[in-house]
């Protein structure tokens, strides 16, 4: 199991799973169904499942790229630590364990499983042929709170779609920050990145008006809930750190990516989740 958590960078979860839980207690908190503890295993289960098929999946699609890469070559597949094969094979079970676990939850998260899966796993292939690949990652990644609201009602509704924005937003900009990495590598490989495509400096801009636009969308379901203290210390920190990645990286020095990437946006969705939490607890609690 280790060498397949590699593969998958397992801790990397620390960026959707935390926007599922708030999608979750919002689907809790904010309707007449009741807490559920299997509900709550199945929603979790499918994050793992399904982050597991993507990431796996891009690993096996980018094996022959990633040996090109010299900041990528080390990767489990290109290192000969897991085969093709077994990675393939390692998607295939996840994938198929995904769409077991949402028949247990109800029938729209069933219904749409196979939608969520073509959506996640069609990222690998957009860096060959468009600009707009990281719009697709944060597409994957903004199922998550939209994804657990519905396997708590069965329904949609309009403040879990705007947290699902902030995460499309959010994941979107952090995305275009990780690949300055690798510009140059891109284009000499006729790979598609928004940086490869409108140079660092653009790029960055482009980066910080998603970032914007995701920090409205935190702050925009303050109109139609009533919250606590605790989420507006949350939104804070959140658009705060927002702003703290941007400055870390500058067009003429990118040595902080891997700073601005991991470490900042993973506080910004863990602290972010966990004000949200205080605050539906308190809620609950003190009935407002």
């Amino acid at each position: 199991m280790k060498k397949y958590f590699s593969l998958v960078l397992f801790a990397h979860s620390v960026f959707a799973l935390p926007f599922a839980m708030i999608g979750f207690f919002l689907g809790v908190t904010t309707t007449d169904h009741p807490f559920n503890w299997v509900i709550l295993l199945l929603v979790l289960l499918c994050m793992v499942f399904a982050r597991n098929s993507a990431m796996a999946f891009n690993r096996y699609l980018d094996r022959d790229i990633d040996a090109k890469n010299p900041r990528t070559n080390m990767r489990d597949i290109p290192a000969g630590k897991v085969s093709a094969n077994e990675a393939l094979i390692f998607v295939i079970a996840n994938c198929v364990l995904f769409i077991v676990t949402t028949a247990f939850i109800n029938p729209l998260c069933l219904y749409l499983s196979p939608v969520a899966l073509f959506v996640v796993l069609f990222y690998s292939y957009t860096k060959r042929f468009t600009a707009l690949c990281h719009m697709v990652l944060g597409l994957g990644l903004s199922l998550a709170p939209i994804g657990a609201y519905i396997a708590v009602t069965g329904h949609f509704a309009l403040v879990p779609v705007l947290y699902s924005l902030a995460v499309l937003f959010w994941v979107s900009g952090f995305d275009i920050i990780y690949a300055l990495q690798d510009e140059e590598f891109d284009k000499g490989e006729k790979l598609h990145s928004i940086p490869s495509a409108l140079g660092r400096k653009k790029a960055l801009r482009l980066s910080e008006f998603l970032h914007a636009l995701s920090a409205i969308c935190v702050i925009l379901p303050i109109v139609f809930s009533t919250f606590s203290w605790a989420y507006y210390i949350g939104v804070t920190f959140f658009c705060s750190m927002l702003i703290y990645q941007h400055l870390l990286v500058k067009p003429n020095d990118i040595s902080k990516v891997n700073k601005a990437f991991a470490t900042t946006n993973g506080f910004a969705s863990v602290i972010f989740a966990a004000c949200f939490l205080l605050d539906a607890f308190l809620r609950t609690i003190f009935k407002f």
